[in-house]
């Protein structure tokens, strides 16, 4: 088999070495716009769309050099990859163009070292929704069946400011900017990038690395979080908890009975989107604070478990800090609808082996750890060790 050179599109002219690849091509794939807009000849051409296997055999019976026509840099996000694993990346010369990204992000007149990129298109939609939940600038590729207006239609109630550049390259290219009713409300032509930023969370550093990776540590001392006489989960009990919500980009995790809302702070910083679920007005006003004081996005929902829980989002992970009288049904309702956890911390000890029992009975497997640790304090010239709480830690996980 022949060199594959693999040319991406812009809208803008080809480069001689583009060209010369195009025109010496015994055969051409790309999709039906680029084909048409190189013109190139049907009769040696072939379409990529839906199952690509036909078309990738077709390549590899190609007697000649190979042509793959792919939108802007097609190393990021696109058909690169997938011809790599077939015919190995030897065989490829790769001669890119702007990104769509990139270019979206030109157009608004924005730097994009500081953006987190996201694509829907062939993967769960629901994990580009969380990232726009957590993070103050997103690039969404969007989808077939998941463009601006579901996207709109889902980040309702959310503050945000949508930039969406429709069409990019072409002549009748727009770039549109409103909230997430005016998206909500268009009709949308393909392709498009929507650009989601926080007008209230402007980037404060310069980017130092793409993409920027999540706050660092975990398991913050107490005292960096504002707390009620100490109603807050122990940065040691929190360090345990954090590993087994395994929060990360894309995840959506409830903090049910936040108090302090350390866990979904901590969650946030490590760049999962969470919901922190609180009764008391006076807590919800400090997770807030926290939130503000870490610079992290929650959503804060003031209400009781579990009817507050109907209307929320389907979590990967459920913490649960506190229950009042319904800790049967949150358990329950938090164990229906974790995609992959729910764990909880309990300090009395009729409630541990029914916790157990009720995410057992849910389907989940249950694994109780109980927790005892002891700090350092001074005491004149000498020191001893003051013993905090004993708590058990109760995780439950989805059989994989």
């Amino acid at each position: 088999m022949s060199r594959i050179s693999v040319i991406g599109l812009d809208g803008s002219p080809l480069r001689e070495e583009a060209r010369s690849a195009l025109k010496e091509a015994a055969l051409v794939a790309g999709g039906r716009r680029h084909l048409e807009a190189a013109g190139v000849d049907p009769s040696r051409s072939v379409e990529l769309r839906g199952d690509l296997s036909e078309a990738l055999a077709k390549l590899e019976s190609s007697e000649g050099p190979v042509a793959v026509l792919a939108s802007g840099d097609p190393g990021f996000f696109g058909i690169v990859r997938l011809l790599s694993e077939r015919f190995g990346r030897e065989r490829l010369c790769v001669i890119p163009g702007v990104s769509s990204v990139a270019l979206a992000f030109a157009r608004a007149g924005l730097p994009w070292d500081d953006a987190l990129v996201v694509s829907a298109h062939g993967r769960e939609p629901r994990r580009a929704l969380n990232a726009c939940r957590a993070h103050p600038k997103v690039a969404v590729l969007t989808a077939p069946g998941f463009g601006p207006a579901e996207l709109g239609r889902e980040l309702a109630g959310l503050e945000r400011i949508f930039l969406v550049a429709e069409r990019l390259g072409e002549p009748d290219e727009r770039l549109f900017c409103g909230d997430a009713a005016a998206l909500a409300g268009e009709e949308w032509r393909d392709p498009n990038v929507v650009l989601v930023l926080d007008g209230r969370r402007p980037a404060t550093q310069k980017g130092w690395a793409w993409p920027r990776p999540p706050g660092g540590g975990w398991a913050l001392p107490e005292e960096e979080f504002e707390h009620r006489a100490g109603m807050i989960t122990r940065s040691e009990v929190r360090a345990l908890v954090l590993a087994r919500l395994g929060p990360r980009v894309g995840d959506l995790v409830w903090d049910v009975g936040a108090g302090s809302g350390s866990v979904a702070v901590e969650c946030a910083r490590l760049g999962a989107a969470a919901v922190a679920v609180e009764r008391e007005g006076a807590s919800a006003a400090r997770i807030r604070q926290n939130a503000a004081r870490h610079g992290v996005c929650l959503q804060v929902v003031e209400g009781e478990a579990p009817e507050a829980l109907s209307h929320l989002p389907e979590p990967d992970a459920v913490f649960v800090g506190g229950t009042g009288g319904a800790f049967e049904e949150i358990l329950r309702t938090s164990a229906a609808r974790a995609r992959r956890s729910v764990v909880l911390t309990l300090i009395s000890l009729e409630r541990v082996v029914p916790a157990g029992e009720i995410l057992a009975e849910c389907g989940l497997e249950v694994e109780t750890a109980l927790m005892q640790t002891a700090r350092l304090r001074g005491v004149g010239a000498w020191h001893r060790l003051a013993a905090e709480n004993p708590t058990f830690v109760v995780c439950g996980r989805r059989p994989c």
